[in-house]
């Protein structure tokens, strides 16, 4: 686990500035805190900050093969590279080093792109073949690990594992040949949607992140291509097996996802919510291990967020050495923290806790494992249940009929977030008037397509041009190859929101605190197995993820199996009438957001008015809102705090 980035002359051989580089790589110590080091030659330049878990006395980078030819620098771990050592050794190649990153080495020289075909893990890696003049980069298939780069305006390609280190470059403040910090407005748009920007799209117009399962080939002096898709995962849902062998079957896969991401030469251990995936993997840790497995888990001093108790009721049961911390439920101070860590905005409020365990983690373990991603595949939301009733309704109805009935239902119903939820007809309404996809994109949104009509000014109206976040989940839409009511929101979450929302959150979390997280349930040989089961088998009745909780029930307590899901949240709408009051007002009314012109002032009066007077719940938007107004503080303006100038600033234009 590591941070990498470097610096590619797409058009010659021109010199790398040493004393440039060098700032990018120092830009991203935390994520290796162990070794910094550098390679440059003319027209490539190459940085690496390690954080040592495998291989420990040889595996530093950057990594070349035996005649220096082909160098490489890389972040994250190749589960089964153990395994194709003695392939490579057979076809010639000579190894140094007992590192996977050297495995990759010698696959490019093997097998060329397909190379990443062979890859099991999660990777994002920079590659240089000399002989070749190729420069190429690649990105694990479940988007794990990040990959950032940009084409500037003199021919050489920035690339880093975070924006920061692009952002580094020529001072980090936007100069000359630097990284413009023009604000795609696009960008914002997606924000306010979902909380996140959606791949391949950043927050600077400039600046681009490669998808997962991408490539992205570049002979240098040729012209610059489109990255290219490796994998993608197929819901075919035709696998005929029966419950008692899929249950047997995952039990088999699941252990052998955990065992590989269990090699390590440091100290490894794993979260522990208490939730159905963390306790899997924890269970199916113990299994495996001789001695007690590491866990830690946070509490919280408001029991409406704790469950530590169940976490502990699974480290009882297989005698784990579990640590333990309490959060205090007034945890806001790391607002600017989280904003110059994750360089975009991002309006996950769990970031918090997420922050903290990982910090928790650090303490005892370098490795953790995780239970991120068995939602997605398991079918364990439950919006997934929802949008399946609402389906089951849309499908009794012609759209001619029940786009008319409902869209008016949806505009004259009252929106009452303080009543009872089965009296929250508003959105149900609405939702019935539009298709699947749509649907499913409303239901996800944090300000929804009519709050954003208002949130935006005139002015950023005719930026967009037009543009609607939802362009993000059609054009993943039509590419997943099915109809399937919950294949496709399977698919559409593990396109957007796992990658741009849990993995963007874990990863930042974790590499703050120089801690690498391993995620057994998002290895794509159980995802690709997972989506041939059919659906039966993920919701059953009001019962997600039927079969791992079934698979478990021999090693789990039913207390942590069918419980209530509660998730990783904080006391967002508390906090903004009190302890976070004065701060929100200042960021949503003050002079940063007003600014730049792109948002109604009367309408942000409105959202905090009315959430501190207690008539409405906008705990959401205004948290949206007060993570974009810290994204403009400290990353567009910069960690000194000089208000961005007026000929600097951030500009919305209008798309050409």
């Amino acid at each position: 686990m590591c941070g990498i980035t470097g610096i590619f002359d797409t058009r010659g051989e021109r010199s790398i500035s040493h004393p440039v580089l060098h700032r990018m790589n120092e830009s991203q110590t935390h994520r290796g805190p162990d070794e910094g080091s550098l390679h440059l030659e003319p027209g490539v330049g190459l940085g690496h900050r390690r954080l040592s878990i495998i291989d420990l006395a040889t595996g530093q980078q950057p990594l070349f093969n035996e005649d220096g030819s082909v160098g490489i620098v890389f972040n994250g771990e190749i589960y089964n590279f153990q395994e194709l050592v003695p392939e490579l050794q057979a076809l010639g190649h000579v190894f140094r080093t007992h590192s996977d990153t050297e495995v990759i080495v010698h696959a490019w020289e093997a097998w060329g792109e397909d190379c990443v075909q062979r890859l099991r893990g999660m990777f994002a890696f920079a590659l240089w073949d000399r002989n070749r003049q190729t420069f190429f980069m690649a990105r694990d298939r479940l988007g794990v690990k990040p990959m950032y780069y940009a084409l500037l305006d003199d021919g050489l390609l920035l690339f880093g594992s975070e924006l920061k280190s692009l952002l580094a470059y020529n001072g980090g403040r936007g100069g000359n040949g630097g990284l413009r910090r023009d604000i795609d407005p696009l960008a914002v748009e997606e924000y306010f949607a979902l909380g996140y920007v959606a791949e391949p799209r950043t927050i600077f117009k400039q600046a681009l992140k490669l998808s997962p399962g991408h490539m992205l080939s570049i002979r240098r002096g040729q012209p610059i291509p489109q990255p290219k898709p490796y994998w993608d995962v197929r819901f075919t849902l035709d696998n005929r097996i029966s419950a008692e062998d899929a249950c047997e079957e995952l039990r088999a896969r699941l252990t052998e996802s955990v065992r590989l991401r269990m090699i390590s030469e440091v100290p490894l251990g794993a979260f522990l919510s208490g939730g159905v995936d963390s306790s899997a993997v924890v269970a199916t840790m113990a299994g495996l291990s001789s001695t007690p497995v590491h866990t830690c888990s946070i509490a919280f001093d408001d029991p409406a967020f704790n469950e530590a108790a169940f976490a502990q009721t699974v480290a009882n049961r297989y005698r784990t050495d579990h640590f333990v911390e309490t959060v205090k439920s007034d945890d806001f101070d790391l607002i600017d923290t989280l904003a110059r860590l994750y360089d975009e905005p991002y309006a996950d409020s769990s970031a918090i806790p997420t922050y903290r365990v990982c910090q928790l983690a650090r303490k005892r373990v370098t490795v953790a494992l995780s239970g991120d991603g068995g939602d997605e595949s398991f079918g364990g939301y439950r919006r997934y249940r929802l949008h399946l009733m609402e389906e089951r309704m849309r499908s009794a109805l012609p759209a001619g009929l029940r786009q008319p009935l409902f869209g008016l239902l949806g505009r004259v119903y009252p929106k009452a977030d303080w009543a009872p939820r089965m009296f929250r007809a508003k959105t149900t309404f609405e939702g019935m008037a539009r298709s699947s996809v749509e649907a499913y994109f409303h239901s996800v949104s944090l300000l929804r397509g009519p709050m954003r009509a208002q949130l935006f000014s005139p002015a950023f109206k005719q930026a967009l041009g037009g543009y609607d976040a939802q362009n993000v989940f059609d054009r993943h839409a039509a590419a997943a190859g099915t109809d399937d009511p919950l294949a496709l929101i399977q698919y559409l979450d593990l396109k957007t929101y796992l990658v741009g929302d849990i993995n963007t959150k874990v990863d930042r979390a974790s590499m703050a605190h120089s801690l690498e997280v391993r995620e057994p349930l998002m290895d794509h040989k159980l995802v690709e197995w997972l989506a041939t089961l059919p659906n039966h088998l993920k919701i059953r009745g009001q019962e997600g993820k039927y079969l791992l909780k079934k698979a478990m029930e021999p090693k789990l307590p039913n207390e942590v199996l069918y419980r209530p899901k509660m998730g990783f949240a904080v006391p967002l709408a508390r906090w903004f009438r009190g302890p976070l009051k004065a701060r929100v007002r200042d960021a949503v009314l003050g002079e940063r957001l007003a600014a730049t012109g792109w948002f109604d002032q009367k309408y942000l009066r409105h959202l905090v008015d009315a959430h501190q007077a207690g008539t409405r719940d906008y705990s959401s938007p205004l948290w949206t809102l007060l993570m974009f107004e810290a994204f403009l503080h400290n990353v567009v303006e910069g960690p000194s705090g000089v208000p961005v100038r007026p000929a600097n600033r951030v500009r919305a234009e209008a798309p050409a």
